[in-house]
């Protein structure tokens, strides 16, 4: 019985991040059928490369529109620091649902 020597092309050993690996578990589970041509066409950490990219990049711009639109800046963090945390984080938790949902999920 013969299989077929499967593996990665040649220099496609990118890192993966937090949304590529998210993006990998959806199609794993969700769309068998691209992840798996996009396996054997030798573009799968290629697209999850990509992917992870364009989360950080709409996270940042997300991030920095919400913080405008709130009023969290510099100021309010010398004035008051833990507000000024949980305003951070609220608004990083509400981005990457955004980003998780328009860009990892589609």
């Amino acid at each position: 019985m013969y299989y077929p020597d499967l593996g990665l092309s040649e220099g496609t050993g990118y890192s993966i991040g937090k949304y590529g690996r998210l993006r990998r578990k959806y199609l794993q589970e969700e769309r068998k059928e691209e992840d798996f041509r996009l396996f054997l066409n030798g573009e799968l950490n290629e697209h999850l490369r990509r992917v992870d990219e364009a989360c950080e990049q709409r996270m940042e711009v997300l991030i920095e529109q919400m913080m405008g639109r709130l009023g969290v800046t510099e100021q309010l963090k010398a004035e008051n620091q833990m507000k000024w945390v949980g305003m951070t984080n609220n608004i990083r938790n509400l981005a990457e649902e955004i980003v998780v949902e328009e860009i990892v999920y589609q």
